[in-house]
């Protein structure tokens, strides 16, 4: 696959972010209806499961440059549609975060590359006080706290601007829409 590049937009790049099993998709839908826009589901979801469904192979370190030009493109398609926001269900950066913490601290250049070279405006950092889905591709239920922290860790070191989500589905989007509120009333000044 060839590498993609992050296409410029005036809509604003909000990315829920954490460990799995945290309920980002299911808020990245909800907020997506709230300001009638785009979400970009998870491209490693689909293409994970399509090579455990036919091989009973998981994920390796070849598989992340694809996973992260496969979320880019994704996200470039979805902008055509977008307004005022574009939610992504996930990120270059958690593909980094996650070949960090599955291979030994390795990431590859190259992705490390695309985190620097891509842009958003906001990350939800999604707490894991919501009860642990088991599926075929989930790993690490017993290490939900270590993951969770090594996920604020890189917002930091990075400055990202983030708020960490917890609480009920309803309470996690109220908070949410009191950020992207203010963010949009900034935005307009």
């Amino acid at each position: 696959m060839e590498k993609r590049v992050q296409q410029s937009s005036p809509c604003l790049r909000i990315v829920l972010y954490g460990p799995e099993s945290t309920g980002k998709t299911t808020l990245a839908k909800a907020l997506a209806a709230h300001y009638n826009t785009q979400w970009v589901p998870e491209f490693a979801r689909d293409f994970l499961q399509e090579k455990w469904d036919k091989y009973q192979e998981t994920c390796n370190l070849e598989d992340l440059i694809t996973i992260a030009n496969g979320q880019l493109e994704a996200e470039n398609k979805a902008l055509e549609k977008a307004k005022t926001f574009l939610f992504c269900d996930t990120n270059i950066m958690v593909t980094k975060v996650w070949s960090e913490t599955h291979f030994d601290g390795y990431c590859a250049p190259e992705l490390d590359h695309l985190v620097e070279a891509t842009h958003y405006d906001f990350y939800f950092l999604t707490n894991i006080d919501v009860p642990w889905e088991a599926d075929d591709l989930r790993d690490r239920p017993g290490q939900r706290e270590t993951m969770l922290a090594y996920f604020k860790k890189q917002l930091e070191k990075h400055k990202f601007p983030f708020l960490q989500l917890s609480g009920s589905h309803q309470e996690r989007l109220e908070q949410a829409i009191t950020v992207l509120d203010d963010l949009i009333q900034k935005k307009a000044h």
